[in-house]
């Protein structure tokens, strides 16, 4: 029985792990079950447990190159070792090791094999248990990878662990679990950019994140919040690390970060700020407003407001005029007027007839007036025969006493004006104005009566045969006159000139009419009541007004100070073109003032909005506490080519609290002020102190800013270089003289006059280029002999000068004469062309002179001095005009005949309008002291008189007067 038991024994050993594993595992058992056998272990337990090791690690050696485990013997399903748990990918983080798990049942060993090799069993660490349910061995090992272990291996993957467990059946292998070092590098491959967007506009923020092991997560922060897309619908934070935002708001600018983060660390993103703009629209248009003239031709305007919506966060202002103006004409009121009375009706019984008229020649229109007095008339039709209402003959007499009265009263009236006019019109003794024109001059006039030859009646017919010739100094009636004429900065003598007086109207007023000049006298200086614009007197006055640069006063100079009394003056700040004139008596007597003019600096305080420009300096003048008994007059250049149909000008003041108020616009009809727009200068009459400014809104594109460009060179430290500084300033002298003083101070030099660009207000850019520079000396760095500057850049300058440098590089030391031309073009626009001929050598480069008004030596005068007109003589003239006159020869004439037309009202509320008048031509012609304009002017209103007096009054013979001034005579 025992031989069956073991046949049968040993055919199902056989069976399951076969004959030649079987008798290898037989020995081996005996030897070992001889030695040591357990009591629990028979020997053919032990035989089977050993062939089935010995089988397995056959099938391990003989498939160790393919590293593929044993197979499971299918003919015993469901006996094979499963995994409960399998180990996983892991991660090393820092230095510290990870820990390996695998679980299987039913197994009787587990084995870690990593990378291909066997881990030892020491390594191992296992524990067994047993399953409740099926009553199974359970087996759980560990193992611990360490960084070393892993920064060792250097296969072509990563590095991998794999467990096999064994069971009497056979062998299973688990997933392969892989082990990486894990990292993240701190710098961003890509990080967010900054954006701005418009409003609605799509906003993308790129992101890729560091490298790292494992793969970093990315989350948005915006201020430091985390954004959740889950919450908002227009934001996506899925497509590729990038934040996208489909529509921008407002609410969606802010600072944006990237969050990169894994296992090991977390890095952040430099922040993206992104701004959601919003462009300006334009408002409707408003209602064209009323037209301005009462009467005639004027203009009415409207105007938009960029409010719908307004710029925001940097957003574009809106293109375009903000005002429009267009031409109008308003028809003028018709004052009514009678017709002639109708023929007498049939006398009635109550002895009395009829007449009637009409107001229909022509009928008010317009809103003009209607007819003054009656429309009916009624008298006595019987000659006095029906008498009703005198009953005695005692009314008879009195109202022919009366009658009588009133007819003596006329003719008393008439006989007086009769003899006002054979005395003298205007009936004031005033001396010959030859004061006007020179001190020490020869006059050659045809008297008519002896006694005072310097002054003529007008009613008396002249004697032609009788002539007296005065040689020497005019006779003058007070102190001040001589003064005045004595004084040689004032007054320069005008040699051998021969004065013929014809008119007794201007010898009355002390005005001489002049024939022939000779010597310094110029053709064209009698305008004849034609306006005098500053560009005359600039061209009259450049021969006499060359400076160089070392005539340029320092910055610290851009003000002056001096002490004024009841005689008036003016202050001058050197070479910028201000001026402040006090006129005589603005000062109350017995009392002075320390008066101070001064322009601010270059970075103006008042920041204009929208299209405005600052077109002249920031002028200050005090003190500001004290106000003037008569109106100053101010004078603050400008850069603006003066046209009312594209340029509204404004003047604005700036209050105590730094804050800017318009005080009027130049084209505003008001009786505050006064402003008179030369074409390079405003002349301002104000009656209070303070801080002032010119801004300029141009309503049109035509509208032109005036700008200076000049050139200026210096070698550079590297001495084969040399630079060419090209500036575009305002063309106003003291923004010159800014960019005088700051080249002084570099050691630039003036290579050529400087030349006028017109640079208009129609968004077009300015380019200034390089050209013909010789090919063979001299040499440019690609790609900068031209730079564009954008059209905001100029036209907002703000009274800072534009500079754009040019770098020129000789071949050689021996160059040194440098010609080319500096082009400066506004795109669509002006062009002016420098033409560069200069030594770079300073010893041998000739100095440029420019032109302009020399008044350094005169910053200051007080009293009679600081006028051109004798006072004596503008006493004279303010006695003739200030008197109200049927004839039209009064202040307003005046006015008219220096070109002052517009705003007339002002001067009527002045005290004395001519004196306010006169303060303006002084301010106007205070470098020229052109006095033969204002001569002209009274010489053409004393014949405009001439030619009234001719229609009531016996004609006044002047002999010869058009045949004298057209020989010279």
């Amino acid at each position: 029985m025992e031989s069956l038991r073991v046949t049968v024994k040993k055919r199902t050993v056989n069976e399951r792990v076969g004959a030649t594993e079987y008798c290898m595992a037989q020995r081996f058992a005996l030897y070992i079950w001889a030695k040591k056998t357990p009591d629990n272990c028979s020997l053919q337990d032990a035989i089977f447990d050993l062939a089935s090791i010995y089988r397995s690690l056959s099938a391990l050696v003989r498939n160790d190159n393919s590293e593929a485990l044993p197979e499971s013997i299918p003919s015993a399903p469901g006996t094979l070792p499963h995994f409960m748990e399998e180990p996983d990918d892991a991660y090393i983080i820092k230095s510290n090791p990870i820990v390996l798990r695998c679980k299987a049942m039913p197994a009787m060993q587990i084995f870690f094999k990593c990378n291909g090799e066997w881990v030892h069993q020491n390594e191992h660490v296992s524990e067994e248990s047993m399953d409740e349910t099926t009553g199974l061995k359970v087996r759980e090992v560990f193992i611990n990878v360490t960084r070393q272990q892993v920064e060792d291996f250097h296969g072509p993957e990563d590095y991998w662990c794999q467990c096999v467990a064994w069971s009497h059946l056979g062998t299973s292998k688990s997933r392969k679990a892989s082990v990486r070092i894990a990292y993240l590098r701190k710098n961003f491959e890509q990080d967010p950019q900054g954006k701005e967007v418009p409003i609605e506009g799509m906003i993308v923020l790129h992101c890729r994140p560091p490298e790292g092991v494992p793969a970093a997560e990315v989350e948005w922060l915006k201020n430091e919040e985390p954004i959740d897309s889950n919450l908002d619908e227009n934001i996506d934070t899925r497509a590729d690390h990038n934040l996208i935002i489909r529509q921008a708001r407002l609410s969606d600018s802010g600072n944006y970060t990237c969050m990169a983060a894994n296992i090991v660390a977390k890095r952040r993103s430099m922040s993206a700020t992104v701004v959601v703009y919003v462009n300006g629209g334009w408002s409707s248009w408003t209602e064209w407003s009323n037209c301005n003239a009462r009467c005639g031709r004027g203009w009415q305007k409207r105007s938009r407001t960029c409010t719908n919506p307004a710029p925001l966060n940097g957003g574009a202002f809106c293109e375009g005029m903000s005002v429009q103006k267009i031409t109008c004409t308003s028809l003028c009121p018709v004052d009514g007027n009678w017709e002639v009375w109708s023929e007498w009706s049939v006398c009635s019984p109550e002895c009395e007839h009829l007449r009637v008229r009409e107001c229909i020649a022509p009928a008010p229109r317009n809103g003009g007036k209607y007819c003054e007095g009656l429309s009916q008339e009624s008298e006595n039709c019987t000659e006095g025969l029906c008498i009703q209402d005198i009953e005695t003959a005692s009314d008879i007499a009195l109202y022919s006493g009366l009658g009588a009265a009133v007819i003596a009263v006329a003719v008393l009236v008439v006989g007086v004006t009769l003899y006002r006019r054979s005395q003298s019109e205007y009936g004031v003794d005033v001396i010959d104005s030859s004061a006007l024109t020179g001190g020490f001059q020869t006059f050659n006039f045809k008297t008519v009566r002896q006694g005072n030859s310097l002054l003529l009646n007008s009613s008396m017919q002249p004697d032609l045969t009788v002539s007296r010739t005065y040689s020497g100094p005019i006779c003058l009636q007070d102190p001040m006159d001589k003064e005045l004429m004595t004084e040689s900065s004032l007054f320069n003598p005008l040699s051998d000139i021969k004065v013929k007086v014809q008119s007794s109207f201007m010898v009355s007023l002390g005005v001489t009419e002049r024939a022939e000049y000779h010597g310094k006298a110029h053709s064209g200086t009698f305008p004849h009541g034609n306006a005098r614009g500053f560009g005359t007197i600039q061209a009259r006055n450049k021969a006499a007004y060359i400076q160089n640069l070392s005539s340029i006063s320092t910055r610290n100079e851009l003000k002056t100070t001096a002490i004024f009394g009841h005689l008036g003056g003016r202050l001058v700040v050197p070479n910028t073109g201000v001026s402040l004139l006090v006129p005589h008596g603005a000062i109350p007597e017995e009392s002075s003032w320390e008066i101070y003019l001064a322009i601010n600096p270059r970075e103006s305080s008042l920041q204009p909005e929208g299209p405005d420009v600052l077109l002249g300096p920031e002028v200050t003048c005090g003190p500001s506490d004290v106000s003037v008994s008569s109106p100053f007059a101010l004078t603050i250049p400008h850069c603006a080519e003066v046209n009312s149909e594209h340029w509204n000008i404004h003047l604005k003041k700036r209050t105590q609290q730094g804050k800017w108020e318009e005080v009027m616009s130049v084209e505003e009809e008001t009786t505050s002020c006064y402003c008179l727009l030369d074409p390079y200068a405003c002349h301002i009459l104000l009656n209070s102190f303070g801080t002032y400014a010119l801004i300029g809104e141009p309503i049109s594109e035509c509208a032109v800013r005036q700008l200076k460009v000049a050139v200026f060179g210096c070698l550079s430290c590297n001495s084969l270089d040399y630079n060419l500084r090209v500036y575009c300033m305002d063309n106003t002298p003291c923004a010159f003289q800014e960019v005088v003083l700051d080249e002084r101070l570099q050691g630039g030099q003036l290579l050529d006059e400087p030349k006028l660009l017109h640079f208009k207000g129609n968004t077009f850019s300015l380019q200034i280029s390089v050209l013909d520079i010789p090919p063979f000396l001299w040499r440019i760095k690609p790609f900068t002999a031209c730079q564009e500057v954008p059209f905001s850049r100029v036209w907002c300058s703000n009274q800072k000068p534009l500079h754009c440098a040019f770098s020129l590089e000789r071949y050689t030391p021996a160059t040194t004469q440098l010609s080319c031309k500096i082009c400066v073009r506004q795109v669509k626009g002006h062009e002016q062309i420098l033409q560069i001929q200069t030594s770079i050598l300073e010893n041998e480069r000739e100095t440029i002179a420019f032109f302009a008004h020399d008044d350094s030596n005169f910053p200051a005068q007080m009293g009679a001095k600081a006028f051109k007109i004798p006072y004596s003589i503008r006493q004279r003239i303010c006695a003739t005009f200030d008197t109200p006159n049927a004839k039209g020869k009064d202040w307003q004439m005046l006015a008219q005949k220096n070109s002052i037309s517009r705003n007339l009202s002002y001067f009527a509320t002045q005290s004395s309008p001519s004196a306010v008048i006169l303060d303006l031509w002084e301010a106007r012609h205070q470098h020229d002291g052109d006095l033969d304009s204002l001569a002209c002017a009274l010489e053409e209103i004393g014949r405009t008189h001439s030619k009234i007096s001719d229609i009531t009054e016996t004609e006044i013979e002047e002999p010869d007067f058009n045949y004298s001034r057209q020989n010279g005579l």
